[in-house]
């Protein structure tokens, strides 16, 4: 019995030893840097500007591609910090 239970412990260190010594340090920073580049592009994509307008009836329109022959007010989708208050919106 002990012998069998001490084969199976040798053969899960060697196994974890050779794991450990056959593992690319470089190579998991490096897919750690994609992974975070590609969260942060997500991220970016995520937050698109919206564009804020009246039209000649005076109709509020908001959208996500500006209006062509109109001004439009960019509005950042980002939140801010503290409380913004306008009289006018």
């Amino acid at each position: 019995m002990r012998l069998g239970l001490a084969i199976v412990a040798g053969l899960a260190l060697g196994i974890g030893a050779a794991w450990w010594l056959a593992r690319d340090p470089a190579a998991e920073q490096a897919r750690a840097h994609r992974a975070e580049r590609a969260a942060a592009a997500q991220a970016q994509d995520a937050r698109r500007d919206l564009f804020r307008w009246h039209d000649a009836a005076g109709v509020l329109h908001v959208s996500d591609t500006p209006p062509k022959g109109v001004h439009a007010e960019r509005v950042a989708r980002a939140p801010k910090t503290g409380i913004e208050v306008h009289g006018n919106r």
